[in-house]
């Protein structure tokens, strides 16, 4: 099946394997409704991926596919970007990798960059419906912006790269959480989404390339090495 998608500003068109759609879309779509109906109260589903594996564009053709398949409830999809610290705080902080000091603006995107204490918060308001919007991340401004997405109905499915992380803080999260979807692929795979996700935008391949290798692949490696186990574990390939 086609899909277009509008990731970020980015008009991409998208290919989904029909028999995955059959075997492992629509089914998971008809488990979760089943499951929030038994529940009888709000779902709270995470999918969990690293840089470059599609979880956001996987997640908007869920919520596509959501309202178009017979007996499944439409699912509300939001993400963890919005928890990103304000350029401010990380051009005035630092943390220590590879035994030298870093500014956290030079690493944003890496799990310390965020704010997870606001996130558990708010992770935790979402549980018990008591929290009506979420923030998202402007790459305009560079800053997330706050109640930008309204949060309706029985399932709602949050992503981020770092939600199932194995670490302290993180694997806290995971106790909110009624099911987890995880993300895997190989890593020269994502390396070369990353830089092409890159020169799409009008980056030279080169420096794509280099901001790619410096940055990226560090939160890449975190994430394949790092996230915990998942109800539902999927691997990418070139092809959807």
């Amino acid at each position: 099946m086609k899909y277009i998608v509008n990731n970020a500003g980015i008009i991409e068109e998208v290919y989904f394997d029909d028999q995955i759609i059959e075997n492992i879309y629509i089914p998971l779509l008809k488990r979760l409704t089943k499951m929030q109906k038994e529940k009888g109260s709000r779902l709270l589903v995470v999918l969990a991926a690293p840089p470059g594996a599609g979880k956001t564009t996987l997640l908007a053709f869920l919520k596509y596919l959501s309202t178009v398949t017979e007996g499944v409830t439409e699912i509300t999809s939001i993400g963890m970007d919005g928890f990103h610290h304000y350029q401010d705080y990380l051009l005035n902080h630092t943390t220590i990798r590879d035994g030298k000091e870093i500014s956290l603006v030079a690493i944003k995107g890496a799990p310390v960059t965020f704010d997870l204490k606001l996130l558990t918060e708010s992770i935790q308001k979402l549980k018990a419906n008591a929290i009506d919007y979420w923030p998202v991340y402007d790459r305009t401004i560079h800053n997330p912006v706050e109640h930008a997405v309204k949060i309706e109905g029985d399932i709602v499915i949050l992503e981020g790269n770092y939600l199932l992380l194995e670490e302290e803080g993180w694997q806290d999260l995971r106790q909110y959480f009624d099911y987890s979807i995880k993300i895997t692929g190989n890593e020269q795979l994502l390396r070369e989404r990353l830089i092409n996700r890159r020169v799409s935008t009008g980056v030279e391949r080169n420096i794509a390339t280099e901001f790619v290798d410096k940055s990226d692949m560090y939160n890449v490696r975190t994430c394949l090495n790092q996230l915990g186990k998942a109800d539902l574990e999927l691997e990418i390939s070139d092809c959807h």
